[in-house]
């Protein structure tokens, strides 16, 4: 028997948790299949998902075809939770990408198929809905060949779609896509010795490689395709790999809390087995390390005991002993372990799939609602989702959190009310902005000299580095010249310091060098034993580095930038004379307008601020026929207009 970790994928509304039910079911885990709308499947199992209808956090359970286990794990459609999905795309070994017969290829289920192409990850895909009025076969089938990835294989036909008796007719589909990346099949085609087992052959080979992607038609409400969904993703998608009796090492891909408040992580092995007792070191992934943080100092690793130990089973958990490779399962113990983190041995480092949420909001604690206890909750929520980033104002007394849209903030108000018991409001969502130097600024604060009060030495200069690049600390003086703790506490005081430039923006792209340091050795009064006061500390460096930084920064000068977002309008042609001045309004900048019969399309850029207004407004500019589809770009400088200042910290000499 071998082992299959599955995501299910889709753009919101498109089936996927139905789906999922729909599997379950027909794997004789459920007796009874689950509905979305009354809040009765498997995976959906958080109160707030249920009401809402929606996959908010990503979940696993397990089944068995044949000789199959499959782990499958439902992901968030809304592209508000898209951060969920990114977490859950390195443990997957396939995927199946679901996508409406009535709406067809939507924005999110172009981005989710660009990500899944681009990682290499073998993908079928489900066209779902087929039973509904306005489902359609060949033009569903037309727009994922010209919008998602014409290397596509349909399995079979559809029968009567649009009706409650529609289904779905398996037969051989047309494999010459297939002769595209396989010459010795083209050969075979223009030779004429094509047959069914080179063909079924071809077609697993380049599913696996992620270089085929084969269709089906279904319905998850009805089953019709179920079957043959089912037997293709035993067959076409690879079974998990890794050696049991190599070197641990895993990946956590979700924070969860046990009932008792405990820590569970969710993490993928790779390699090894992981046991109950085993101590096992943790900490950040390489890609986590490598994130626009550069320097001599390396991100520390804790270790912990693994106390106990869940494997997916049957639509259930099972505890195990031991957790072999290829396995998903739940660990506890690891009181420190955070998402991201490796278990083990570090793996390779990977790239993020999508741009970190480009918006912020403060949260407002409302009547009675004490502002430790929030803190305290938004910290668990922070667990779960790192990338809402916590940022405490201690002079406004103030915490705000980074966001990717509206609807993110919605759950995260009534996850705070129902799960924590806790009343809080939003101000204004803005843009979540970055600083880059305008140019080079140095400056320096010299052991007992000019009324520094602090026993260290150290100098500074800032220089601007290309976009994208994050920022690096670099030493101009020798490594030598002092102790290495002392190094260490300048390069973690220059990060800390940058999360705030001069408009209270995180400082990034800029490369910054130590070009002094210095220090009072340890020293004693005779016959007396070590004066504190008379020799440097860590906390001397990590004290006088934040006011050389600032003062150099001064001196360099930062611009402000806002995130941009790309994005692509399909709307009728006649209503362009309506379209096009909104978007300017918003001051979105149109790159390409295209016309195709009574469709256009318009690509440009749009200030990630009015993104949510274009979103609000689009229906009725449009009929309420044009489709939006967007994704984070890049940041632009802002050059007409009022620079919007972040409130900052207050900085201390």
């Amino acid at each position: 028997m071998h082992l299959l970790n599955l995501g299910i994928l889709a753009h919101v509304d498109a089936g996927k948790t139905s789906l999922t039910e729909r599997l379950l079911h027909s794997a004789g885990v459920i007796d009874e299949i689950g509905s979305v709308d009354a809040g009765s499947t498997q995976t959906d199992t958080l109160a707030l998902e249920r009401r809402r209808g929606i996959t908010i956090k990503s979940a696993v359970v397990s089944f068995t075809v044949d000789d199959v286990t499959v782990n499958l794990i439902d992901t968030p459609g809304h592209p508000d939770f898209i951060a969920e999905v990114e977490r859950v795309l390195g443990v997957l070994d396939g995927a199946v990408l679901v996508v409406s017969a009535v709406e067809g290829v939507q924005a999110q289920t172009r981005v989710l198929m660009r990500t899944l192409r681009r990682l290499r990850i073998p993908t079928l895909v489900f066209v779902n809905k087929i039973d509904r009025r306005g489902a359609r076969y060949d033009g569903t089938l037309r727009a994922i060949a010209q919008r998602l990835t014409p290397a596509i294989v349909p399995m079979g036909t559809v029968d009567g779609p649009g009706t409650r008796e529609a289904r779905f007719l398996p037969g051989p589909g047309p494999y010459d896509v297939l002769a595209d990346a396989d010459d010795d099949l083209l050969a075979a085609f223009v030779e004429g010795r094509v047959g069914g087992d080179l063909l079924r052959g071809a077609l697993v080979a380049q599913t696996r490689q992620a270089l085929a992607h084969p269709v089906y038609f279904g319905s998850a409400a009805t089953g019709a395709g179920v079957p043959e969904l089912v037997a293709g993703i035993r067959e076409l998608l690879p079974a998990a790999d890794g050696d049991p009796e190599g070197p641990v090492s895993a990946t956590v891909f979700k924070v969860d809390r046990g009932p008792a408040g405990e820590k569970v992580a969710y993490a993928r092995l790779f390699s090894g087995t992981l046991s109950t007792r085993d101590r096992v070191p943790f900490g950040e992934g390489r890609a986590e390390r490598g994130r626009g943080k550069q320097g001599p100092g390396e991100q520390g690793r804790a270790e912990g005991r693994v106390t106990a130990i869940s494997v997916f089973d049957g639509g259930g958990e099972t505890r195990r002993d031991a957790v072999p490779a290829g396995r998903i399962a739940k660990l506890w113990g690891l009181a420190g372990v955070r998402i991201g983190d490796d278990l083990g041995e570090p793996r390779k480092a990977h790239d993020h799939f999508f741009a970190p949420p480009s918006l912020e909001t403060v949260v407002v604690p409302g009547p009675g609602t004490d502002s430790r206890s929030l803190h305290l909750a938004l910290t668990r929520l922070a667990e779960q989702d790192p990338l809402i980033a916590l940022r405490h104002d201690e002079g406004r007394q103030e915490t705000s959190v980074s966001l990717y849209g509206e609807v993110q903030k919605e759950v995260i108000q009534a996850t705070l009310a129902e799960e924590f018991g806790l009343d809080v409001t939003f101000r204004e969502t803005t843009p979540l902005c970055i600083e880059r130097p305008a140019g080079t600024g140095a400056a320096v604060e010299f052991n007992k000299k000019d009324g520094n009060p602090f026993l260290a030495t150290v100098g500074l200069r800032v220089d601007p580095a290309p976009a994208g690049s994050g920022v690096s600390f670099r030493l101009e003086v020798e490594l030598g010249a002092m102790p290495y703790a002392f190094f260490k506490a300048v390069e973690d005081a220059v990060h800390e310091t940058l999360d705030q430039g001069l408009y209270g923006w995180q400082v990034t792209d800029c490369t910054v060098t130590m070009t002094h340091c210095g220090y009072s050795p340890r020293q004693s009064h005779a016959h007396q034993g070590f004066n504190k006061s008379m020799s440097s500390t860590g906390a001397d460096f990590r004290g006088v580095t934040p006011v050389v930084l600032v003062d150099a920064l001064r001196r360099a000068g930062t611009l402000v930038h806002e995130p941009m977002h790309r994005f692509r309008v399909e709307a009728p042609a006649d209503t362009l004379g309506t379209l096009l001045p909104a978007l300017a309004a918003l001051r979105a900048v149109p790159e390409t307008t295209e016309t195709r019969g009574e469709t256009a399309c318009v690509e440009g850029a749009v200030p990630a601020a009015r993104l949510h207004e274009l979103e609000q407004r689009l229906p009725g500019l449009t009929r309420g026929e044009g489709e939006l589809e967007s994704a984070f770009d890049h940041y632009a400088r802002i050059i007409h207009g009022i620079v919007p200042i972040r409130p900052a910290t207050t900085r201390k000499r």
